[in-house]
């Protein structure tokens, strides 16, 4: 069974890897690109070949289908959840998976980039997945375990518990959205279509993690509108816009409270996007933090900065719009932690110790814990991702696999075989 497992497992996330599905924060739609719905087309014709009930490609992009609860068996109902987009932050056309099977230990190189290889003294979790099955891309994109890996674990304990109809299980709900990386994976439709009472998103890192608290994140988007004319006869007209964006960029923190200066619990403001012309420019910038009042603070920062730069040159226009993209999921765990320790005895059940650390990111379980269906994150195994050294073992992708099939047990309320 177990060897059965890995294929399966390695299959179906080299099938899904290989489909292009990366979002567009740009975008208006709903999927924000319609590539997406490649793979979730595909997810359809598979959940409807391996039985499950009520296969639904929703008009936001999601696709949702139901397992049955075993007979007699009376529970809340149970949601488990992956996204199929892959993150913006990297390339991720003609993705190339590979296999490194029974990895020796050696460095891994790529085929198509000479140059990168990856080593425990690069992703410092490699170290001890000697004998491990190791999928990786081909050197120039993402690998997109991240989260199709979370994809093909639902997937492959769905079969399972449909393909053994005595196993006891609650009735379970699964759902794939679109759209995740860019924070809009939880349509507001989302909860009442799942119709799940908890829920786990496989969406986590390394094996054994059970994530209950998360970044709260706002998104900010800063226009400036300067004043254009030819730059022959500029004199005292011009106002370039792409000057006041580079200098509200070196006013924002610089040694402190960005991405490359923090860890831990600490929060950042992180300038991701700088685009326009000396007419019109836009800046992008993430908000995060574990607490509210410390987000608020970094948005007070930044309007700050724009307002001096408005003070400073009257003639342009300058706006910072900040929006709430996501909050800590634990201000509503922590009242009732009931999913995170049912996770904690699945994982103990499968013979791995549960660890919990803050997520410095969120997930679908973020928006949805605060949309009222409580939404533990819990492991798959993937590592370095948004980046060509992303990696995963086939091993963690079966225990996390473990694990779930565990959860739907002690979910019905059935004691651990």
């Amino acid at each position: 069974m177990t060897a059965e497992r890995h294929r399966e497992l390695e299959a179906r996330l080299v099938r899904y890897a290989a489909v292009d599905t990366q979002s567009d924060e740009t975008a208006a739609g709903s999927p924000s690109t319609e590539i997406q719905l490649d793979l979730q087309r595909m997810l359809v014709a598979e959940l409807e070949e391996i039985g499950a009930q009520e296969v639904t490609l929703t008009p936001y992009g999601a696709v949702l289908a139901t397992i049955p609860a075993s007979e007699g068996v009376e529970a809340p109902t149970l949601g488990l959840l992956a996204h199929v987009d892959t993150a913006p932050a990297f390339r991720a056309t003609g993705v190339k998976p590979r296999v490194i099977r029974n990895w020796n230990g050696g460095p891994i190189t790529y085929p198509d980039a000479p140059d990168l290889v990856l080593s425990p003294e690069v992703s410092p979790y490699l170290a001890g997945k000697e004998g491990e099955d190791i999928v990786v891309a081909s050197g120039t994109t993402l690998l997109g375990a991240d989260d199709k890996a979370g994809v093909a674990i639902i997937m492959t304990a769905a079969r399972a518990l449909l393909a053994d109809p005595a196993r006891p299980r609650p009735r379970i709900r699964i759902a794939f959205t679109p759209d995740e990386e860019i924070g809009r994976g939880v349509d507001a439709r989302l909860p009442k279509d799942l119709g799940a009472d908890f829920a786990f998103t496989f969406d986590g890192a390394r094996k054994g993690e059970i994530e209950f608290e998360s970044f709260s994140a706002d998104a900010a988007l800063v226009r400036i509108e300067g004043v254009a004319t030819h730059p022959g006869w500029a004199k005292d007209k011009l106002v370039n816009a792409l000057h006041l964006a580079a200098k509200i960029v070196q006013t924002l923190p610089q040694a402190t409270l960005t991405p490359e200066t923090t860890s831990g619990r600490e929060g950042f403001l992180h300038v991701y996007k700088l685009e326009g012309t000396a007419a019109q420019a836009e800046i992008g910038v993430i908000l995060r933090d574990f607490e509210l009042e410390a987000l608020e603070r970094h948005g007070a920062l930044l309007r700050a900065v724009c307002e001096a730069a408005q003070l400073g040159e009257p003639r342009a226009r300058i706006s910072c719009e900040i929006r709430p993209q996501y909050r800590n999921m634990r201000y509503w765990l922590e009242t009732d932690m009931t999913p995170v320790e049912l996770a904690r005895a699945a994982c103990r059940a499968e013979g791995i110790e549960p660890v919990s650390t803050p997520i410095r990111g969120g997930t679908d379980g973020s928006r949805l814990t605060e949309m009222g269906v409580p939404t533990p994150n819990l492991f798959t195994g993937m590592t370095e991702i948004h980046g060509p050294l992303e990696w995963i073992s086939v091993q963690d992708m079966a225990a996390a696999t473990g694990v779930c099939l565990r959860l739907a047990e002690l979910a019905a309320g059935a004691a651990a075989d």
